[in-house]
């Protein structure tokens, strides 16, 4: 069952490649538009696993591991360069991913293109975990949330 839920996530999530990046996209435009978090909620409440909609509150659920015990399914939480914070998380957690069996991350990924208003530009995409890693680093936390 839990094998099953995890190839499930990720193959609605990668259904939705190429699926536009907006800044702040609510549940009701999904899945026309999403951003990180967003992408997320819908995707694992596609398999029954109601997460909450922000990325800080995504990385307070689920069971964490070190980055050695990565499996498909986990969710890996990064600063990114505007973030969010409590104290849990002091340093903020600014973007969330989708690893993969085959050492990808599936994530809405985006630019920011101007800063008043805040606009920016991107797609859900599927890059390698280097190349997500040295693009979001540092990775605040990991979390497994299908079991």
């Amino acid at each position: 069952m839990v094998e099953e839920k995890i190839q499930k996530v990720i193959e609605v999530a990668r259904s939705f490649i190429s699926t536009p990046y907006k800044y702040g996209a609510r549940m009701d435009e999904a899945p026309n538009f999403f951003d990180c978090s967003g992408f997320i909620k819908y995707i694992f409440g596609q398999v029954g696993i109601e997460l909450p909609r922000s990325t800080i509150e995504q990385a307070v659920e689920g069971e964490e591991v070190r980055i050695e015990e990565l499996k498909p399914g986990d969710l890996i939480f990064v600063r990114g360069s505007y973030g969010h914070y409590n104290p849990k998380f002091p340093d903020g957690i600014g973007h969330v991913g989708i690893f993969t069996q085959e050492k990808t991350v599936i994530h809405a990924a985006s630019k920011r293109v101007n800063s008043k208003p805040i606009i920016e530009e991107g797609a859900v995409v599927e890059t390698t975990f280097n190349k997500y890693i040295n693009a979001w680093a540092p990775v605040v936390v990991i979390k497994r949330v299908i079991k």
